[in-house]
């Protein structure tokens, strides 16, 4: 770092995205991105509504937001969008965290949220999960801090239920629950229902995963009106023009063609079934998972070991070297030709492992 660095951030350790190869003849496994661009139908509509691009862009980003509304049955106003729920979430914790209200999250999960801690200077409750990797619902009740919960959560996969989420939210009527529900389509419950009956609760959601816009960076949260003004303070302050025109175009043209990202996001949960299955055939341990992705590991070859020998050969998926995990590797869900790729050359690693 240089020497005019603030040292408010001398020991930020920020957050280590996945490998974006420059090179496309790779098997990319290791970021969450879907498979299947946005459909046709959907980059028509872009390219013949998108806003001149020598104008700022609308800044209320209306359409989506009703669009959005209309699919969730709430109000705009329920709504606000943010370029990719990153920002959404940085958001949620400048705007209901601070020194006198602290802020829970489990100890394995999203790599951003103790990131956002530190950059905002929060103390920051790490919770344990349990032994099978599962959140346990009352290690997150009656806690008086502002409680992130990924759901499902990540690296791991594994889903609360509806139910579950709601139990905490009931008891932590005087904290704010933030659940990031970026994976929520391929398999989880949304807890956007809630919102209505919880002023505490806000639902952040992505474009990236199931509605193939990882490259678009847009998402958006869900909760009571007075929580999404509290949000538009936060952006209005930071940057209210923070959603460009080609993503809110395309961004409406996908949510026009809510067909595609149903089809999508079933073939990658049958692909999902039959990965997993695949792999616990030759023996891994796999997470049950309502991700488009899965958590694995083998006794027959380390974690680490796995990650280089297949990036080796071509095949990315992710590894995170911290203590807990360092024998797993996340795997996401591709096409079936892709698994196919993934699947044979682990099997020429097994039989090559002594």
């Amino acid at each position: 770092m240089s020497r005019f660095f603030s040292y408010r951030y001398e020991t930020l350790v920020p957050y280590t995205p996945g490998e974006q190869p420059k090179i496309m003849n790779v098997t990319k496994l290791n970021t969450n991105e879907n498979p299947f661009p946005p459909s046709e139908k959907a980059l028509r509509f872009a390219r013949e509504h998108i806003r001149p691009l020598n104008l700022y862009p609308e800044i209320q980003c209306i359409d989506v937001r009703e669009r959005l509304a209309e699919l969730h049955g709430i109000d705009a106003d329920n709504i606000v969008l943010g370029n990719g729920s990153d920002e959404l979430l940085n958001f949620a914790f400048m705007a209901f965290c601070d020194d006198r209200k602290q802020v829970a999250f489990p100890n394995i999960s999203y790599g951003f949220y103790p990131v956002y801690a530190d950059l905002n200077h929060i103390p920051a409750l790490e919770i344990p999960l349990r032994k099978d990797f599962s959140i346990a619902p009352e290690d997150y009740y009656d806690l008086g801090r502002t409680v992130f919960i990924a759901n499902p959560n990540a690296p791991t996969g594994m889903a609360l239920t509806r139910a579950q989420v709601e139990g905490i939210v009931k008891r932590n009527r005087d904290s704010v629950v933030v659940v990031d529900e970026a994976y929520v389509d391929f398999g989880g419950e949304s807890c956007i229902p809630l919102i209505r009956d919880y002023e505490n609760l806000l639902v952040i959601q992505t474009f990236s995963k199931s509605r193939s816009l990882a490259g678009g960076r847009l998402g958006f949260a869900a909760g009571d009106k007075a929580l999404i003004a509290d949000m538009n303070t936060i952006k209005y302050s930071v940057n209210p023009y923070n959603i460009n025109s080609m993503t809110l175009a395309l961004g409406l043209g996908v949510l026009l063609d809510e067909e595609t990202t149903r089809a999508n996001c079933f073939t990658i949960m049958e692909n999902r079934a039959y990965t997993a299955d695949a792999l616990e055939k030759l023996g891994f341990t796999v997470l049950p998972s309502a991700s488009n992705f899965l958590f694995a590991r083998s006794d027959k070859i380390g974690g680490g070991e796995l990650y280089r020998s297949l990036k080796a050969r071509g095949v990315l998926i992710r590894h995170f070297d911290r203590d807990g995990i360092r024998d797993w590797n996340r795997i996401t869900v591709g096409t079936r030709e892709q698994m196919d790729i993934l699947l044979k050359n682990i099997r020429e690693l097994l039989e090559e492992t002594p």
